[in-house]
């Protein structure tokens, strides 16, 4: 090879070595990136959320005036909440912050990692006693010790430093949503006041009044004005109820009659579906909203599934129950249909008829104290049936075991092939209950399957 050839190939050499020595370092520069979080909400179970859902029910079942309305605020908020505080670890979801204005969720700081499970089990505990203000000591201490468990279970299932980071962020989240509720004037702590003095019924024939033999006085009459987030407007309104008539021959009378012919007697699979969905009494069981908390959480047992699965089930179920009881109690106010116990007895001229001989234990001792239209059961039914199906499924079967083992009423378990099956026997439990009429159920369980449609269409996904 001739030297001025030589020369020219080892000057080459130099630039290619130098050129590919350059790259390598450049390379190596790019690769040397802050900390980055590969764990994802998806890659851990549902323990968190199963557990701290479970310790809601045991607490709201003795938590005086927080049924039915209160509760189903409280899920709403307390499952925004817990989607937010997880959502940056949810790769196929985004934030639903845009939609409420003044709803402002602080950041994660940026490329660090956070154990989701402890960032829930403090966001959790946080938001439970800013809602649970008033409830047993008992209870509080509840909130507490569940807290103190899963902070050992997760001790051991990242460094320290990730830890103190998660459970800092998951308070930061809890206080975020409750600055924010507490800017819900007319939902923020009505509870302690749910039969206001400042409230007159209308008067007049077919409108509500008071039934013995308790005769309270109207209960959160001013709940549709709340804050939902699903639905507004005239959306808060349901369809008319059927005109009002004593003629024996109206769709009006018929309605009565059923009403006191499924009653009268009542036959024991009646009775058992009337005890089996009632959750009305206080100390007795959870609330109807409520009840289908108990019920996600069966699925979320019997599917094994993950976090990212429950902090879905319980945004969706949360808002469709909190939309569903704005919904619900602002038609019985504009409606004010009364109870078929008033008709039964007044128009009918049924002395004898009592809605307390109508369970086993008698622990359901009269109507409740509002109106008729629509059903708050079947409302709540039909919004959490539409929420459920679009997370688990359309045909999901499923036997419910909510009251297992109950030994003061039946109990039982009972099966069904879907959630909109299930919807349907708490609608119409009612009925057998003697507390509603059939348009109650009927509407409520339409009015519910749209509402829980209006927060499927929340726009959840990227």
């Amino acid at each position: 090879m001739k030297k001025a050839n030589l020369k020219i190939v080892l000057c080459l050499s130099v630039l290619v070595a130098s050129f590919v020595s350059s790259c390598k370092k450049d390379k190596a520069e790019d690769e040397v990136a802050p900390e980055t979080s590969t764990v994802l909400v998806g890659s851990s179970d549902a323990r968190v959320t199963h557990d701290w859902q479970n310790t809601f029910l045991e607490i709201e079942r003795y938590a005086a005036v927080y049924r039915p309305c209160p509760t189903a605020h409280m899920l709403g908020y307390v499952g925004l909440g817990a989607y937010e505080a997880c959502v940056p670890g949810m790769p196929a979801y985004k934030s639903l912050t845009p939609l409420y204005a003044g709803l402002n969720i602080p950041s994660q700081e940026t490329s660090l990692e956070y154990h989701y499970p402890s960032v829930l089990n403090a966001y959790y505990a946080s938001i439970y006693k800013k809602f649970f203000a008033t409830v047993r000591a008992p209870d509080k201490t509840k909130i507490d010790s569940l807290r103190t468990a899963l902070e050992t279970v997760y001790a051991s299932a990242a460094s320290q430093e990730v830890i103190d980071r998660s459970e800092a962020y998951g308070n930061s989240v809890a206080d975020a949503i409750w600055a924010y509720e507490n800017t819900d004037i007319a939902g923020h702590d009505q509870y302690l006041d749910p039969r206001p003095l400042s409230y007159a019924p209308p008067v007049g024939t077919g409108l509500w009044v008071p039934t013995p033999p308790g005769n309270q006085a109207a209960m959160f009459p001013y709940w549709g004005q709340v804050r939902a987030f699903a639905i507004t407007g005239a959306e808060k309104t349901c369809r008319p109820p059927l005109p009002y008539s004593t003629d024996q021959l109206s769709p009006y009378y018929a309605q009565g009659l059923e009403v006191y012919a499924l009653t009268t007697p009542q036959t024991a699979e009646h009775q058992w579906i009337a005890e089996f969905w009632s959750d009305d009494v206080l100390g007795f069981t959870f609330s109807p909203p409520a009840r289908w908390i108990a019920i996600t959480n069966e699925v979320l047992d019997e599917q094994h599934s993950n976090l990212e699965t429950a902090v879905l089930a319980g945004v969706k179920v949360g808002l469709a129950l909190n939309d569903a009881a704005i919904g619900c109690w602002n038609s019985k106010y504009i409606y004010n249909v009364e109870r078929p116990a008033t008709y039964i007895v007044n128009v009918m001229g049924k002395n004898t008829w009592n809605v307390a001989a109508l369970t086993s234990t008698h622990f359901v001792s009269s109507t409740p104290s509002f109106p008729a239209y629509p059903s708050g059961h079947s409302t709540f039914g039909g919004a959490a049936a539409e929420a459920l199906s679009s997370v688990f499924g359309f045909s999901y079967h499923m036997t419910d075991r909510c009251h297992q083992n109950r030994t003061d009423f039946n109990g039982a378990p009972r099966s069904f092939s879907s959630f909109y099956e299930m919807a349907e026997e708490n609608a119409y439990s009612r009925l057998y209950l003697g507390v509603h009429w059939r348009m109650d159920c009927e509407e409520g369980l339409r009015y519910g399957y749209e509402i829980g449609r209006k927060v499927e269409n929340l726009p959840f996904k990227k």
